[in-house]
């Protein structure tokens, strides 16, 4: 039995009950953007987890980038997660929402009157993503405004507002995998010339302006960040990464957030289409060098390096995202280390109904 996993631990204001943490993963469950009682069952399924991270959950329907995926900017979406988060609450569970706005990684039929996405400069990846029609390419995208950015960080403080008003224990900021926040953050999407763009604090100042945006809203102890330094996702990379994130990680360190979460690598199989890449330079201890407040580690844990790492000191959660897809009861498991439950059909892991979602069988007590 792993002890250092399993032990509690406090993440600014929220009280975890052991140190696994179900990680953000898109499962296309939300046809009218709306969560649903399947939603529900499904996490209230995982609230042996210390921590739950929703899925990419979007702060407005400008951020929106794919097919069936929930909001958080209208009263009938606040309402709709309020039957989510009750249901992980009386299952003795802790959740946070992942805010997300999904830049020019969509298309233009997710945008109000079929406007092209937004993104910091008018740069076309060689991304697809999914509509109604399957898989296509992403809409060409247009440069916001100077004037426009502050209206999209006011997304972000109010989808903050309003996922507290849904019954969250805290929000995530998803600064990562290639989104609007990285987006600015690397040159290689980012040319601007303005107070945004060139030098790494300009690129570092939307992720920076969000992040305090969103704790004046519903306060920095509830408040976490997830970036992914090591790397590149949806054709959005950077010349210079160790510099950029260093200085990104820094800046945080200062507004004493509830966590930071680190995606150390990610499985190129687990993000369709998405040309993921391995940064090469730097790793998580230059991380650690510059981060004093809590870390929570993602990339491909098993149950007892997640023990050594934690037991270190390393990080003080570890998330996990595959295992969680087929085995609700991962905690459990872990307490006798039973084994996981076979992985289910990958056609039922983005969209579908309920089966290869909330069908997968609990260990017996």
């Amino acid at each position: 039995m792993p002890k250092a996993l399993l032990s509690p631990t406090q993440l600014g204001a929220i009280a975890l009950k052991n140190r696994v943490v179900m990680a953000p993963m898109t499962r296309a469950r939300a046809p009218f953007r709306l969560a649903t009682a399947s939603m529900a069952e499904y996490y209230r399924q995982r609230a042996s987890a210390g921590l739950i991270i929703t899925e990419a959950t979007q702060i407005s329907q400008q951020g929106t980038g794919t097919l069936a995926t929930p909001g958080i900017h209208t009263p009938e979406q606040i309402r709709c997660w309020q039957q989510v988060t009750s249901a992980v609450h009386q299952a003795g569970g802790r959740i946070v929402c992942q805010i997300w706005h999904s830049g020019r990684v969509s298309h233009r039929v997710f945008q109000h009157n079929e406007e092209p996405p937004v993104a910091p400069s008018a740069v076309q990846g060689k991304i697809r993503t999914f509509t109604e029609q399957g898989f296509v390419p992403t809409s060409e995208p247009r440069a916001l405004e100077l004037e426009e950015i502050p209206g999209v960080v006011a997304q972000y403080a109010r989808a903050a507002s309003n996922a507290m008003e849904a019954g969250f224990d805290g929000v995530q900021i998803h600064a990562a995998n290639g989104y609007l926040i990285d987006q600015f953050l690397r040159d290689g999407v980012n040319r601007r010339t303005d107070a945004y763009g060139g030098s790494v604090e300009n690129r570092c100042r939307f992720l920076l302006e969000v992040t305090d945006a969103v704790i004046d809203a519903i306060g920095a102890d509830v408040t976490a960040v997830r970036l992914s330094p090591f790397s590149s996702t949806w054709d959005c990379h950077d010349s210079q990464p160790a510099p950029l994130f260093r200085h990104a990680v820094s800046e945080l360190d200062r507004r004493e957030l509830a966590f930071l979460e680190i995606v150390e690598k990610i499985n190129e199989s687990s993000v369709s289409g998405s040309g993921a890449e391995l940064q090469a330079g730097f790793d998580t201890d230059d991380i650690g060098r510059v981060y004093n407040g809590p870390l929570v580690l993602n990339g491909g844990y098993d149950m007892a390096r997640a023990d050594t790492v934690v037991a270190s000191g390393t990080a003080s959660a570890i998330s996990f995202g595959r295992p969680y897809l087929s085995t609700p009861d991962l905690v459990e498991r872990f307490v006798v280390d039973a084994p996981l439950n076979a992985p289910g059909d990958p056609a039922a892991v983005y969209g579908g109904g309920d089966a290869g979602y909330i069908d997968f069988p609990i260990m017996s007590p």
